[in-house]
């Protein structure tokens, strides 16, 4: 076989090359590549374009059966991955084949035809927040011990609202105090006041929700955490036809938490309120990033949520 390149053209290549330590993680990765190609008898295929920290690719297993390779770079909010989907078992997400812990190396299911949730166009807006809740029920049923060793929703959100504090003093943005000041509230409240706790998926966008074969949808690459499930539905319903597009966000978006939250079990107040605190941390995340145009419309987007959640 031909070695493995990687073209410098991949966006995670451009994300980690900023990273401390990434653009010589980034010149080990061919080697690390073909050494998990040789160990687990793998043919490779044509490399993925999307992703922001990881090189994933197609590949075939000795007997002909098409997965998935995955070599990440090592950061904390990949660690949990490989036990989550060893929870799940192949219930909602996809299978593990092999892991390797110590080269960052995943082998998985490869889902067929594979496209995401968010560009199933047969399907209504309603129709396709509805598949994700119900892959996010499934996936939620999972019960996990004490000792599975997934971080805690509660600590990391604790430290975000840290993090907002800092960054609201730090950068002075023209931001509403007193919405920001929710916003860190709710961060570290709502872990604390939640009925109960699953393993949450911890970015269930649309595109980590893609068409298979041995169940209509699954669930890839999560950022598992121990937690309140309400906090996991935000990202379907904000990037599922982009409710804020349209000339009356607040009602579309009244509908449709109501329409997850009953699918789910779950309080629409809460689901909003979650998503008041993730775009506030949103927001300040971007203040501090360098990239102050985004903001003002995001606390735009926190102030409609927060009058959806009654606060």
């Amino acid at each position: 076989m031909a070695p493995v390149t990687i073209p410098a053209s991949l966006p995670f290549v451009r994300s980690v090359n900023g990273l401390p330590g990434g653009a010589q993680w980034l010149a080990r990765l061919p080697a690390l590549i073909e050494d998990v190609r040789e160990r687990w008898a793998l043919r490779l295929g044509q490399p993925f374009g999307g992703g922001s920290c990881s090189w994933a690719a197609e590949a075939w297993l000795p007997d002909g059966e098409p997965a998935v390779i995955k070599v990440g770079w090592p950061h904390p909010e990949a660690e949990g991955e490989a036990a989550a989907l060893r929870l799940w078992d192949g219930r909602g997400a996809v299978r593990v084949h092999r892991y390797d812990a110590g080269r960052h190396a995943l082998l998985l299911e490869r889902c067929v035809p594979g496209g995401g949730l968010g560009e199933a166009d047969a399907l209504t807006p309603e129709e396709r927040l509805l598949t994700g809740a119900g892959v996010l029920a499934e996936l939620w049923r999972a019960a996990a011990t004490v000792d599975s060793g997934f971080d805690r929703l509660a600590d990391v959100t604790a430290g975000w609202a840290v993090l907002v504090e800092e960054r609201m003093t730090r950068h002075r943005p023209p931001f509403d105090p007193g919405l920001v000041a929710l916003g860190v509230r709710l961060l570290r409240e709502l872990p604390r006041t939640a009925a109960r706790e699953v393993v949450v998926h911890g970015d269930f966008n649309p595109g980590n929700v893609l068409a298979a074969t041995r169940r209509p949808w699954l669930a890839i690459d999560p950022k598992p955490m121990t937690g309140d499930p309400a906090y996991d539905p935000w990202p379907l319903l904000e990037q599922i036809d982009h409710p804020f597009a349209h000339p009356a966000p607040g009602r579309v978006l009244a509908r449709r938490f109501a329409l997850v939250g009953d699918a789910l079990g779950e309080d629409t107040a809460r689901l909003a309120a979650w998503a008041v605190a993730r775009r506030v941390e949103t927001a300040l995340w971007l203040t501090e990033h360098g990239r102050p145009g985004d903001c003002v419309g995001v606390m735009r987007e926190a102030r409609t949520l927060a009058d959806l959640a009654g606060l």
